[in-house]
């Protein structure tokens, strides 16, 4: 009796010890996982900024990379929405302007080709920067507040952080080496159907061809450097010019765990990310009634911006169907807008490109992830 008397008492005790103890244990293994998982996006980050400047052959402009990291845009007050989009529309040109006024100081003396490239490494750099830098902040706050709940918040979201975070040094890469991203389909499938394409205002091009009888006008930024274009501006030179009946864009799409990657969707509305230049292309059409077809191939938040995969190439084909069938409600010697949305990195401006992105692709062998040791806590 006695016996159990005393172990009963060992077990109360050893319970409030566990009881004190465990939570501080929890907690000083997360900071440890933390710690190392914040130290790996650091130094990714930092790898960035250097591909950045070996890109830029320049000695000297490491250290106003480096400082170039914290370059903000902030966004128009809401308070007063009349006229927001148009606001917002004003910031973005005005941050794009200083990009490519920064990517010239640093690049002195490169060609415009290096230039671009150095533009848009410059912001995939930053994105790797930015999401080190608050998960850094997190980390600070749970080893100063001794926070338990937050570690937790943090460390369940620490897969998906690190995914994003390794695409964006992969994007940053593609960008200064030129290769197709996944968010290229778009640009690559309209460049498919050009054979000798103008220039039509901000670096767009655009091509004319017949199909099924109807007049069917391709749209894409101007590649093969990492380019957007002002798709907004382009469309309006060709609506002054011509009749338009119908417009359809094709875009990159994220698409929900268990999809198929390159698995193709069609719908309605302009497809196309972002804000500002949407809404201004929305209201253009919508005032002059013309329908809006889209087509969006599916793919991972991470894989738009990684190279360019087997999985995403082959979804051209089954594009190509979906823009003959919306060819087809439009009236024979109609004309309908093909819009490629998307950067074009890698993508050139005629046929040729299909080629082209395909060696590149199959050069793409995605790298099989390290296991990771799995802790109790």
């Amino acid at each position: 009796m006695e016996g159990n008397v005393i172990t009963s008492i060992i077990w109360f005790i050893v319970f409030f010890v566990l009881a004190f103890f465990y939570p501080k244990l929890m907690l000083s293994q997360m900071i440890w996982k933390l710690e190392e998982s914040v130290r790996g996006m650091e130094s990714m980050s930092n790898k960035a900024v250097k591909l950045v400047w070996k890109k830029t052959k320049n000695k000297n402009a490491l250290k106003r990379i480096s400082r170039f990291m914290d370059f903000m845009v902030i966004e128009p007050s809401n308070l007063d929405p009349y006229g927001i989009v148009k606001r917002i529309d004003h910031i973005i040109r005005t941050s794009d302007k200083r990009f490519e006024e920064f990517s010239k100081q640093i690049g002195r003396g490169l060609d415009e080709s290096s230039v671009k490239r150095i533009n848009y490494g410059l912001r995939g750099a930053m994105s790797v920067h930015q999401i080190a830098k608050v998960m850094r902040h997190y980390v600070e706050i749970v080893k100063k507040y001794k926070n338990l709940q937050i570690a937790l918040i943090v460390q369940m979201q620490l897969p998906i952080i690190e995914s994003i975070i390794k695409s964006e040094f992969e994007g940053t890469k593609a960008f200064l080496e030129g290769v197709p991203v996944g968010d290229s389909i778009g640009p690559l499938i309209a460049a498919s159907h050009m054979k000798k394409p103008k220039d039509i205002r901000t670096n767009v091009v655009y091509d004319e061809t017949k199909m099924m009888g109807r007049n069917v006008v391709f749209l894409k930024a101007r590649g093969p450097e990492p380019e957007l274009g002002r798709v907004d501006e382009a469309l309006e030179e060709l609506l002054k010019k011509r009749k338009v009946d119908r417009v359809l864009t094709i875009d990159a799409g994220a698409k929900l765990e268990g999809e198929r990657t390159g698995s193709v969707a069609e719908g309605v509305g302009f497809a196309m990310g972002g804000i500002g230049e949407r809404e201004i292309i929305e209201r253009m059409l919508v005032e002059k009634k013309i329908p809006i077809d889209s087509i969006v191939v599916k793919m991972g938040m991470t894989e738009a911006i990684k190279p360019m995969t087997k999985s995403v190439f082959n979804a051209r084909k089954e594009v190509e169907e979906y823009i003959k069938e919306s060819v087809s409600r439009v009236k024979k010697g109609g004309t309908i807008v093909v819009i490629g949305v998307g950067n074009t990195v890698g993508v050139r401006n005629d046929g040729k490109a299909v080629k082209e992105v395909w060696e590149a692709v199959k050069k793409n062998k995605p790298k099989p992830e390290k296991k990771k040791k799995v802790w109790p806590f």
